[in-house]
């Protein structure tokens, strides 16, 4: 089971700064509390309803707009080096959505590399935002966020999408180094009923178009993890409802819906590549994650995982690969009839288990045409020790070489199902094709496995779309 980390985030009112100070487990929790101390300021110059923003004197900038003085359709460009970018109570409308962008023929640098503990541990965050779209306007390399290479590099934050912001497109973004890439999550906070599901929903997030690299914990953080919360305590709670304990307070944190997370470069990473939790529609495809979980902690290393409170997903075309942990994680809930689609990846190389489905409420996963290739562990490993226990449908992937090639592999290696877990598998054109070793599939390991003249893979396993 995914658990928390312990944040303290101190945002704005007026022109306040906010502040993190994260821990590096995930069993804790973020904290989020305002903070009116600091005073900054942020130049800004006017042409029509377009507005360009520079940093102050330090190298920070507060938007604060809670009079309102932006509007649905606005285009604010950023100028210059920004040490922090903080914005706060911004909204656009769903057919209006403000533009923050770089100023065209520049290149804008946010964050603070020498950043070591204490205040300004977030390089660029999103506070009570609504309908914003955020990125550069001429590729990936127009913005770039980068955040602390020093000691304390885990406690920082490269982007925060807090306190309810949702109706974000986050794009064309160059994210890298600090703790964290990107963090999308609202705590419950205890009198706001506000901060609890299912009194309120986030509702659309797109993240796509980046290159996120060498982060010392998750590329992507998104949704909360904890499945419930302990108001009482200030703490996540994963046990039974029956188990909680006398007197506390306990709430489900807010879950997003209908999140897309596509066209993503992400690689040399500390611990999961792309995590997701509590999310209801969930797209995760056409994402390359490679040399994830270099800290190799056994609890975070999956390249993309589907996790707890996540309901009706679909994770296709995905490329994962060369990372110490596993390559895909599911802990997702079969909860109201619930669907979950895992199609057409290529998942190879992966120093622990290859693929690994550990869902709630009798969830089932239709896992078809994927390559599953070259795993320490086994191919595709099914547990049903938290309620997974309805067959799950497996069709038309190619497994190959699972337990590094050892001789004598037995067919439980491909597909091995444990703690009362079930399958079914094709037949015909929806058949698995099982290989030992690379040299019996007569794929080509060069060109995405894809099969030579004489394989017996047929129209089994993954072929590129995008």
């Amino acid at each position: 089971m995914k658990k928390n980390r312990t944040y303290i985030a101190q945002s704005m009112i007026c022109a306040a700064m906010l502040a993190l100070s994260v821990s590096c487990k995930k069993e804790e929790a973020f904290q989020e509390k305002l903070n009116t101390d600091n005073n900054l300021a942020a130049t800004t110059t006017t042409t029509g309803r377009q507005f360009t923003l520079v940093p102050d004197v330090n190298g920070r900038l507060a938007l604060d707009n809670s009079s309102g003085y932006y509007k649905p359709g606005d285009v604010i460009n950023l100028k210059g080096n920004f040490k922090v970018i903080q914005v706060s109570n911004l909204s656009g409308d769903a057919s209006a959505p403000i533009i923050i962008r770089n100023l065209s023929g520049t290149t804008v640098n946010i964050g603070n590399p020498s950043w070591n503990g204490g205040a300004y541990g977030v390089a660029c965050v999103f506070w009570n935002c609504h309908y914003i779209r955020f990125g550069g306007q001429s590729g990936q390399s127009s913005v770039v966020i980068t955040g602390s290479t020093q000691t304390a590099r885990a406690s920082y934050f490269d982007l925060q999408l807090g306190n309810k912001t949702d109706n974000i497109e986050i794009c064309n973004l160059t994210i890298q180094n600090g703790g964290n890439g990107i963090v999308a999550k609202t705590d419950p906070v205890k009198g706001d009923a506000s901060t609890a599901f299912p009194n309120t929903t986030m509702s659309n997030l797109k993240i796509h178009d980046l290159l996120i690299k060498n982060t010392k914990n998750e590329a992507m953080y998104i949704g909360h993890t904890a499945t419930y919360w302990d108001l009482t305590a200030n703490a996540p709670y994963y046990g039974s409802t029956t188990a909680m304990a006398s007197g506390h307070q306990y709430v489900q944190p807010v879950m997003w819906r209908n999140v897309k997370i596509y066209n993503n470069t992400i690689k040399d990473i500390g611990l999961d590549g792309i995590q997701t939790a509590a999310i209801d529609q969930l797209e995760v495809y056409n994402n390359e994650v490679t040399n994830w979980a270099l800290q190799k902690d056994w609890s975070h290393n999956g390249g993309i995982l589907i996790g707890g409170r996540t309901m009706n997903t679909n994770v296709h075309d995905n490329y994962v690969h060369d990372g110490w942990g596993e390559l895909l994680q599911f802990y997702g809930s079969g909860q109201n009839g619930a669907t979950h689609i895992i199609h057409n990846n290529l998942f190879r190389n992966g120093q622990l288990e290859g693929v690994s489905l550990r869902g709630t409420a009798n969830a089932v996963v239709r896992f078809t045409n994927n390559t599953v290739a070259w795993t320490k562990g086994n191919s595709l490993r099914l547990n049903g020790s938290t309620g997974m226990k309805a067959a799950q449908i497996i069709n038309g992937n190619a497994f190959i070489r699972p337990i590094n090639g050892v001789p004598n592999i037995s067919v439980r290696n491909y597909i091995y199902a444990e703690a009362g877990a079930t399958f079914t598998e094709g037949t015909g054109s929806l058949a698995n094709k099982k290989f030992p070793t690379v040299q019996s599939s007569k794929t080509d390991i060069a060109n995405l496995y894809y099969p030579l003249t004489g394989s017996q893979m047929g129209v089994a396993g993954y072929r590129k779309s995008y």
